[in-house]
């Protein structure tokens, strides 16, 4: 993805004019090698519809097509089939997981959606390996579940704050790699998202919070603190894009300083992953005919 966000290939799968998917403009290509996060414009808007009306309206007729193909989902495991999609969302502070898990969740039957909200580990969370937390919220098959933050809390935080040593930090670089591809062998589709929103965007969402007393419960005084400490934030930011995109699992960097794109954009990739997954509905396993004949002389 260029840095100045010039790549405008069209908003439906494959571009509209032939051109990329928005999963190719998105990704964060694995290998190892260094993720430069100032390479990557947070006001961009790679592949996106050319602006904010025209954005809010492509973001709208997603719905029914997801709605569409979650029912497909849900319905194909009602015949065996063990596959579900996983949408993990991180990023700092204010870059919008709570509104994108708000917006791209809307289309979707709750019955078949869990959404889980990571907060600091409880006592008992904290007396088990920092993956167990992680596998009771998984989606089970048939459904779409939603992290606002996850188990790369145990690598950015943990890393930033020093809750944890040096060493075991490094350790489990390689125990998200192992636990993401056991999950894909298991038909979990996850879809990794890094809402990347810039400095200064930030600063001026924490000092709207202010102006406005019905946001005052999203503003916590220790939100400046940890602004203070967004050079170690992003560097663990670009640790994780390196070490843990890969082939099973590739994270996608979706520039939020404009919200309207950041909606768009996330309900795009969702809607690519599961045209690919492409669910069918279960065929009747009883006589159709004779159902309907015993319906009528009834």
């Amino acid at each position: 993805m260029r840095a100045d966000g010039k790549e405008r290939a069209g908003g439906g799968a494959g571009g509209a004019a032939g051109g990329p998917s928005l999963r190719e403009l998105l990704r964060v290509r694995g290998g190892g090698g260094r993720v430069d996060l100032g390479a990557y414009d947070p006001a961009a808007t790679p592949g996106g519809p050319p602006d904010k009306t025209a954005g809010r309206a492509a973001a709208a007729e997603l719905a029914e097509p997801l709605a569409g193909l979650q029912e497909r989902l849900y319905a194909a495991a009602t015949a065996g089939d063990r596959r579900r999609l996983l949408l993990v969302l991180q990023g700092m502070d204010t870059s919008g997981k709570g509104g994108t898990v708000k917006h791209v969740a809307a289309p979707f039957n709750p019955a078949g959606c869990r959404i889980r909200a990571f907060k600091a580990p409880t006592p008992e969370e904290r007396e088990h390996p920092f993956l167990w937390r992680v596998e009771k919220a998984l989606p089970r098959p048939g459904e779409i579940g939603i992290f606002d933050r996850s188990h790369y809390e145990d690598v950015l935080i943990a890393r930033v704050r020093e809750l944890v040593p040096q060493d075991t930090v490094e350790r489990r670089y390689g125990e998200i790699n192992a636990f993401e591809r056991s999950l894909a062998e298991d038909g979990v589709t996850l879809v990794k998202v890094f809402l990347h929103i810039g400095y200064e965007e930030q600063r001026e969402r924490l000092l709207r919070r202010l102006d406005r007393p019905d946001k005052y419960w999203k503003f916590d005084p220790g939100d400046i603190e940890e602004r203070r400490m967004w050079p170690a934030y992003r560097k663990a930011y670009e640790l994780v894009l390196e070490r843990c995109s890969t082939e099973a699992a590739p994270w996608y960097v979706v520039p939020a300083d404009r919200k309207w794109y950041r909606n768009w954009a996330v309900g795009r990739l969702l809607l690519e992953h599961l045209e690919e997954m492409d669910p069918r509905y279960p065929p009747a396993a009883f006589d159709i005919e004779a159902c309907r004949a015993r319906l009528i002389a009834g």
